[in-house]
């Protein structure tokens, strides 16, 4: 796997804990992981300079139907995660990652700002590539109600 990140790590869940879910993936998809994490979060975590966690990676269908995912959500197919800083600064580090992948033209599909009905921001989504195997490039911002 990657220097930063692990599978384990990738495809840790409490709900798929607390729902009794076998939530490893497949070979195809540990092999997604491994991209993600050599293409994105690994060059992310070394000009970042700081630790991130990862609050979601990959989640198998029944996992990502609890927890209201898209039905083509990319989390389903390895290719994205729901990244923290540990050190809490979660603005700071999300419009860090926005400039990085805009200087280095680092190729992805989605970076979206995910925030709490009162504007807070929660995590941000990292996708590699969609479920169509595109790198959209795309910013949004999401709020969860």
């Amino acid at each position: 796997m990657a220097q930063y990140f692990t599978l384990k790590e990738l495809c840790a869940s409490s709900k798929a804990a607390q729902y009794g879910i076998d939530n490893f993936p497949t070979f195809e998809i540990a092999e997604h992981l491994s991209q993600l994490a050599d293409q994105l979060l690994d060059p992310l975590r070394i000009a970042w300079g700081s630790a991130i966690r990862v609050t979601s990676g990959y989640r198998c269908t029944r996992l990502n139907n609890i927890v209201g995912g898209a039905p083509t959500s990319a989390h389903k197919r390895g290719y994205a995660a729901d990244l923290q800083p540990v050190n809490g600064k979660t603005e700071d580090f999300i419009n860090f990652t926005k400039t990085w992948v805009k200087v280095h033209r680092i190729k992805f599909d989605q970076l979206i700002r995910e925030q709490s009905e009162d504007g807070k921001t929660v995590w941000l989504h990292l996708g590699l590539y969609n479920s169509a195997g595109q790198q959209r490039g795309q910013f949004l911002d999401l709020v969860k109600k």
